[in-house]
């Protein structure tokens, strides 16, 4: 459907060679967009840019999206190649546990924070001149910023950085929602419950079937889900949705 046609669109997905933002970036591909993936390996990159070839035009440009530099860089390397950026997923983050709150050491807050809030702040502003070259009153450009259902509600594990980090973000796309409508682009948030990727799988492998068993559908995340609230997020569908936070958690958060 038209609705969702993303042909022509240029779109970039910070951490898009696994687990969500793969899904995502695999989706946008699919709808027709050309799709932009970084990490900070860049083996992991041709990795998921030979995974993804099959779906659309992809492109892998690694960077270290902790530092603030890494993501002006990351800016400028698109703006080499594009006039306009159309979609950007702000994906890439890291959690940490620790046993107890006693164990919980300063760098969990560091390095947590840094990827999870203030990234996707430092490439927002980062790209919002090509942001603001393809937006348009009917068809405006689109920032999508990667949350949590830890965000939501209170965690059953110790990643105190983790959900709080989270919980910032999706405050921070309400922020920038008012800021940037005016200028043509929509902020939203997603905020994933259980997924099948790297940052879930010791969790799954432990607690899978219980999780599982608390959402209301039965089952944990699938591809296909996280590609779907993506794809309408960046499309014609979703172009009067700002300042949202979406949960796509099969009703275990808002449930609860």
């Amino acid at each position: 459907m038209d609705l969702f046609d993303l042909t022509g669109k240029v779109a970039v997905v910070t951490g898009g060679t696994r687990g969500i933002g793969l899904m995502m970036a695999r989706g946008l591909l699919q709808a027709g967009a050309r799709v932009y993936i970084s990490s900070r390996k860049a083996e992991a990159g041709d990795a998921a840019v030979a995974e993804l070839a099959e779906f659309g035009q992809v492109r892998s440009i690694p960077a270290d999206l902790s530092r603030e530099e890494e993501c002006v860089r990351l800016a400028a390397a698109v703006r080499e190649r594009e006039d306009e950026l159309h979609i950007l997923v702000n994906n890439a983050g890291a959690t940490w546990g620790a046993p107890s709150l006693e164990e919980f050491p300063p760098s969990a807050w560091d390095k947590v924070v840094d990827l999870n809030l203030k990234s996707p702040f430092f490439l927002s502003q980062a790209f919002l001149p090509l942001l603001e070259e393809a937006g348009t009153d009917d068809d405006p450009a689109r920032i999508v910023n990667v949350g949590s259902i830890d965000g939501l509600h209170v965690p059953p594990m110790h990643t105190y950085s983790y959900s709080s980090s989270k919980a910032a973000l999706h405050h921070l796309t309400r922020v920038l929602a008012k800021e940037l409508g005016p200028r043509r682009i929509t902020v939203n948030a997603v905020a994933p419950g259980p997924f099948e990727s790297k940052m879930m799988a010791a969790t799954l492998d432990a607690f899978g079937a219980d999780i599982a068993a608390k959402s209301p559908l039965g089952r944990i995340g699938r591809p296909d889900d996280m590609a779907g609230v993506v794809v309408y997020l960046a499309s014609r569908a979703g172009a009067y949705v700002t300042g949202a936070v979406i949960p796509v958690d099969g009703g275990i958060a808002t449930t609860a």
